[in-house]
C-alpha cells in the first residue's frame, strides 16, 4: 500500500492517527512532542498522565482531542549512543509497534515524524533508512496509507546511485529537450499562420460534409475500431504478465480502493503519476509505457522533469516505485501513489 514522504506540519494532517516522538514519561517535551501537545490541548496531557509512561521502542495510544487526527500514537525512540546500544532495533520497533496499534484501532491513514532524529541525535540518513524499510515491510501485508512527515525540505537521497543517474540524465537532456519543444512549437505556429494567410477562401469555399443517417453507420466496425480504455488495457497487461491484482497495486504502491475504482469504471481517468506507477509495477518498457499513457490521454513530455525522471528510470530498467519516489521527493515533484494526485 502507499508510503509517501511529505514536507509539512504533522499536527495539521487530516489522518486517522499521527505518531508522537515522545519521551519515557509521555508528559510532553520539546520538538514534535511539544508541538503535538500544544495543538491537541490540555486534555491530551491529562490522558497521558494515566498511561504510566512508555518503554523505549514501545507505543501507546490516546485520543487526538483538538488535532485533525482521531488518535495520537506515542512512541519512545532510542537516544543515539553510537549504534552500540541496540538503537537500530529499538528504532525499528517504534515504527512496527506504532503500526500494530494503528491496525488494532482500524486506522487507514497514519503519519510519522522521523523518530529520534532531533534532540535524540540519531543520524538522519540512518533514521530515514530504518523508517522507510520498516514501514514498507509492514504495509505490504496491511491496507494502510503511511506518511513520513519531514519538517522543512531536507535532502536524504542525493548521494544514492539512482539520484546521481537521474541528475546526470536531466542535466544532459532537459535543456536540450525544452529547447527542441519550444522550437517545434514555434515552427508549427508560424507554419499554421502562414498557411492561413495564403489560403484563398473565395476560390476554395468550404466543402459540404456528407450527412449520414444512423442506418448508414456500421456500429460493429466502430466498436471494433475503438481503442481500449485505460481500465481494460491495464487488466489485459496484468493478465499478460500472469500476476495477481494485489501484486500489481502493491508494487505500484496504489491504494486498493483506487485500484478497485479503476477496474470497475471503464471511464475512469487516473492521474499521470498513477499510470506511471502501474507501468513500473508491470515492468513495462518505454514503448509499452507510452501505449499505456495514451489510453489515459497522456504522453511523455520531453520538457517535464517528472516525465524525464520516469523515462530515465524505465530506460535503465529501474522498477522500484519506492526508489523512484525518493528521487521525486528530492526534486519536490509528485510521488507515485500519492492520494493528492487523484
Amino acid at each position: 500500500m502507499p508510503f509517501e514522504i511529505v514536507n509539512g506540519d504533522i499536527t495539521k494532517l487530516n489522518v486517522d492517527a499521527i505518531v508522537n516522538a515522545a519521551n519515557n514519561t509521555l508528559l510532553g517535551g520539546g520538538g514534535v512532542d511539544g508541538a503535538i501537545h500544544r495543538a491537541a490541548g490540555p486534555e491530551l496531557l491529562k490522558e497521558c498522565m494515566t498511561l504510566g509512561g512508555c518503554e523505549t521502542g514501545q507505543a501507546k495510544i490516546t485520543k487526538g482531542y483538538n488535532l485533525p487526527a482521531k488518535y495520537v500514537i506515542h512512541t519512545v525512540g532510542p537516544i543515539w549512543q553510537g549504534g552500540k546500544a541496540n538503537e537500530p532495533e529499538l528504532l525499528a520497533s517504534c515504527y512496527t509497534n506504532s503500526l500494530k496499534l494503528a491496525t488494532q484501532y482500524e486506522c487507514e491513514t497514519v503519519a510519522f515524524p522521523l523518530i529520534s532524529s532531533g534532540a535524540y541525535g540519531y543520524p538522519k540518513m540512518d533514521a530515514m533508512e530504518i523508517a522507510g524499510e520498516t514501514i514498507k515491510e509492514y504495509i505490504r501485508e496491511h491496507d494502510m496509507h503511511v506518511f513520513l512527515v519531514i519538517f522543512g525540505h531536507e535532502s536524504f537521497f542525493r548521494n544514492k546511485p539512482l539520484y546521481q543517474t537521474v541528475q546526470e540524465y536531466i542535466e544532459k537532456h532537459y535543456n536540450e529537450f525544452a529547447a527542441e519543444a519550444i522550437c517545434e512549437g514555434n515552427s508549427r505556429y508560424y507554419a499554421e499562420t502562414r498557411r492561413r494567410r495564403e489560403w484563398d477562401f473565395e476560390n476554395h469555399p468550404p466543402l459540404e460534409s456528407k450527412k449520414l443517417s444512423i442506418e448508414d453507420v456500421d456500429w460493429e466496425e466502430v466498436i471494433n475500431q475503438t481503442d481500449k480504455g485505460f481500465s481494460q488495457t491495464l487488466q489485459d497487461m496484468i493478465a499478460a504478465r500472469g500476476i495477481k491484482d494485489s501484486k500489481c497495486y502493491n508494487d505500484a504502491q496504489i491504494d486498493k480502493r483506487l485500484f478497485s475504482k479503476i477496474k470497475s469504471d471503464p471511464q475512469y481517468r487516473p492521474s499521470k503519476p498513477t499510470v506511471f506507477a502501474f507501468a513500473i509495477a508491470l515492468h513495462l518498457n518505454l514503448k509499452e509505457t507510452e501505449a499505456l499513457l495514451e489510453t489515459a490521454g497522456y504522453s511523455i513530455s520531453n520538457s517535464s522533469k517528472f516525465d524525464l525522471i520516469l523515462r530515465c528510470c524505465i530506460g535503465n530498467r529501474i522498477y522500484n516505485v519506492g526508489q523512484i519516489n525518493e528521487v521525486l521527493y528530492e526534486y519536490d515533484l509528485p510521488q507515485m501513489g500519492s492520494v493528492a494526485n487523484e
